[in-house]
């Protein structure tokens, strides 16, 4: 037989072959749905939303039109033929989730293991009716290199309380399988074609390809089998075209999953993917809205005393200094009980005017309404007025007046709430603090464990340091705060980093590696900070020393917050020289001018926005925007960008500097009072443009949280 015909011949055969086993894999997922689906058929309950493998809500590769609950953080881990996604999603409001992938591709185009990063936005812009089904639209990958660009919109209906089914089309990656021409063709050419994505350094957003080229339908079945139990099936129009046939053979496009509820939010799926392989993958899931401990475990506050129920002794106030001494010391005795710390104590006429800082509560409104509660007990009768001060750092920031016959009737009142807080009248503060003797000079100390992640590194994807923290504050006078931090790692691998920056800009951050190789023990911060108030919505700061791990210097910030608006602007400037690697003493050559011009903007319902712009530690000239998400019981997670005059090329990989930052308060998980947290931030690559000055005490959060409009948010726990 002729050599051709004979190479023919077997190219037909496997041809067939494969053909035949895209026809048994078909018949398979037919014959399956059709046995599991009656069997279920009366058991099972109302159907949840899970997460696919590319962690966000979906089926097992598709995406679905229905999101997870609001606020909800989850972090997925999926594998099957040799690629794994770690994921981390964040339901930032009822509507709209966003997702940072990290990606490990074992020989990624028939070469070697690729590390990548990515971005993922879904957004529900129809809910579900009886007679319309929930649509969403979403975008993958549109700021990293693009292997997973695509664009999708979906629509996704419930039959019943037990079944839900999903058809959606897609563009980019999920318009590679099944393809067509662009139906949205009839409104341009163009969109007939989609552009070759430029990836370069990454990190840009190529919005030339959105919803152009080739589209492609997908779909799928969801069925609540159990309580526990979810079953899905879906028509996939992911090609994977930088996987397949280098990782596996794609020999269907239909995919088979069952869902397992381990416990509340924890989820592990197995999948039968594209008639070749088994893919596994497992999900935890939290709510900051819901604390991982029982809250309310804090004691009970004292209940308000009627002025009729107080003695005789107690009607008459000591007017001798030592009487009043030990007045304000049996006051500070009383409100320390209830995790408050008394500053000071003045009166005038029939107004206590007390002066409070609050060391225990996430929200200073239970601050305020303990402290009330222990006034009541503890003011003479003709003290009608409390007239309590919120002070930060030595300096006012708000000042109520709470009536105690406010106080004395709504109590028990079931409306106490919101009329106590329509009631009170809540200011700057005008005039001096008057602290008591007691307070000042002061000194505290903590000992605690510290842990420092280290992410993304090709070499090792995860690193971390374990150790402990000794952070001592002294104050010698109101305003002035004298701190620092020294640091002994016990155990960790962040030393073992071998990579070395390749930075084109001055090495202000990509050199962390180093720090942590030689900063053992090392002083975090040693500075002495003035804090002050130059006019009644002004506060400033001036801050010197050892201010991070990186740099030391001099540090000053002015910033203008009036009590009532939710708006601040502020400015800060600062002149700096970088520390020396091992992060004691001494300092390295580099220093620079660095400073920003800062606006605030306090949305509503816990969103924050922020705008910085000046110039960075690199000496570049930009600016940053922040959106930050803030719940009552004090997590915070919100992203970051900056752009700055550095050319992407220049800044290196990632193109520009951005990240996610989370907020875990300690209070969440004990259920316990506690103002302590643990903040960590994600970068998908630590470069060195638009790099900031991480100096400590920065104004806004010292005097936000203190004013009228966190107050009022937090008023709920005024009686607690």
């Amino acid at each position: 037989m002729p050599k051709k015909l004979l190479i023919k011949d077997k190219t037909t055969y496997a041809g067939n072959m494969r053909a035949g086993r895209q026809i048994r894999s078909r018949k398979l997922t037919t014959a399956v749905l059709v046995a599991v689906i009656p069997v279920f058929a009366l058991a099972g309950s109302e159907i949840s939303t899970g997460y696919n493998s590319y962690g966000y809500p979906g089926l097992i590769d598709m995406p679905v039109a229905t999101s997870r609950p609001d606020g909800e953080l989850a972090f997925s881990s999926s594998h099957f033929a040799g690629q794994t996604r770690n994921t981390l999603t964040f339901q930032i409001t009822p509507r709209l989730s966003g997702s940072f992938r990290y990606s490990i591709i074992d020989n990624y185009q028939g070469g070697s293991t690729l590390y990548d990063r990515s971005f993922s936005l879904h957004y529900r812009f129809l809910d579900e009716t009886y007679t319309r089904p929930a649509v969403a639209i979403g975008f993958n990958d549109f700021l990293g290199t693009g292997i997973y660009a695509s664009e999708y919109v979906v629509a996704t209906k419930s039959v019943g309380k037990r079944l839900r089914v999903s058809l959606g089309m897609g563009w980019g990656r999920l318009g590679g399988s099944g393809g067509f021409k662009n139906p949205l063709s009839v409104l341009s050419d163009k969109l007939e074609t989609r552009p070759v994505r430029n990836t370069g350094q990454g990190g840009t957003v190529e919005s030339a390809q959105f919803f152009r080229g080739d589209a492609a339908l997908f779909g799928g079945v969801e069925w609540q089998a159990t309580d526990r139990l979810k079953l899905i099936a879906e028509y996939s129009s992911d090609a994977y075209p930088d996987e397949s046939p280098f990782n596996f053979e794609r020999d269907s496009q239909l995919n088979l999953g069952a869902s397992y509820k381990i416990r509340p939010g924890m989820d592990l799926s197995l999948r039968y993917l594209y008639g070749s392989e088994i893919g596994v993958q497992l999900t935890a899931a939290l709510n900051p809205k819901n604390p991982a401990s029982t809250s309310g475990r804090e004691p009970a506050p004292p209940p308000v005393l009627p002025r009729g129920a107080l003695s005789a002794e107690e009607l008459n106030w000591p007017t001798s200094e030592g009487q009043q001494t030990t007045r304000s010391t049996d006051l500070a005795q009383a409100l320390r009980q209830q995790g408050i710390r008394l500053h000071g104590l003045s009166f005038e006429g029939s107004t206590a005017r007390v002066e409070i800082e609050n060391t225990t509560y996430q929200l200073e409104a239970q601050a305020v309404g303990r402290t009330a509660r222990v006034l009541s007990r503890r003011m003479p009768t003709n003290v009608d007025t409390f007239e309590i001060i919120l002070v930060s750092s030595g300096v006012p920031v708000s000042e109520l007046l709470v009536r105690r016959s406010d106080m004395e009737t709504l109590g028990d009142d079931l409306e106490g709430s919101w009329k106590s807080f329509a009631r009170t009248s809540i200011t700057s503060p005008v005039g001096k603090l008057h602290p008591i003797p007691e307070r000042y000079p002061r000194f505290d100390w903590n000992l605690k464990p510290y842990l420092t992640p280290s992410l993304f590194d090709p070499d090792s994807p995860i690193r971390a340091d374990l150790g402990v923290q000794l952070d001592a504050t002294y104050e010698p006078a109101p305003g002035w705060e004298l701190t620092g931090s020294v640091r002994k790692k016990i155990i960790g691998n962040l030393d073992d980093a071998s990579r070395r920056s390749d930075s084109l800009l001055t090495r202000v951050r990509s050199d962390f590696n180093l720090y942590e190789q030689q900063g053992d023990p090392a002083i975090t911060n040693l500075t002495a900070a003035y804090y002050f108030k130059p006019g009644q919505d002004l506060y400033g700061r001036v801050t010197v020393g050892y201010l991070e791990p990186m740099f030391g210097g001099i540090s000053s910030e002015v910033l203008w917050k009036p009590n009532n608006s939710p708006f601040a602007f502020g400015v800060e400037a600062n002149y700096v020289k970088q520390r020396a690697y091992d992060q004691l003493f001494d300092f390295r050559s580099y220093e620079v001018a660095t400073g920003h011009v800062s606006a605030y903007w306090d949305m509503g319902n816990g969103f924050h926005t922020q705008i910085d712009a000046g110039r960075y530690l690199a000496g570049d000239w930009g600016a940053t925007v922040s959106l930050d998400r803030e719940f009552k019981n004090g997590w915070k997670i919100g992203a970051f960008a900056t752009l700055t005059d550095v050319p992407f090329s220049t800044f290196g990989e990632g193109s520009f500097d951005k990240g996610i930052r989370i907020t875990m308060p300690i209070s969440w998980l004990t259920g316990e009072p506690n103002k302590s947290a643990y903040t960590t931030t994600i970068r998908p690559v630590t470069r060195d443009g638009g790099a900031r000055l991480d100096v400590g005490g920065r104004l806004y959060e010292k005097v936000r949280p203190l004013q009228k409009p966190a107050l009022q948010d937090g008023w709920g726990k005024f009686w607690r």
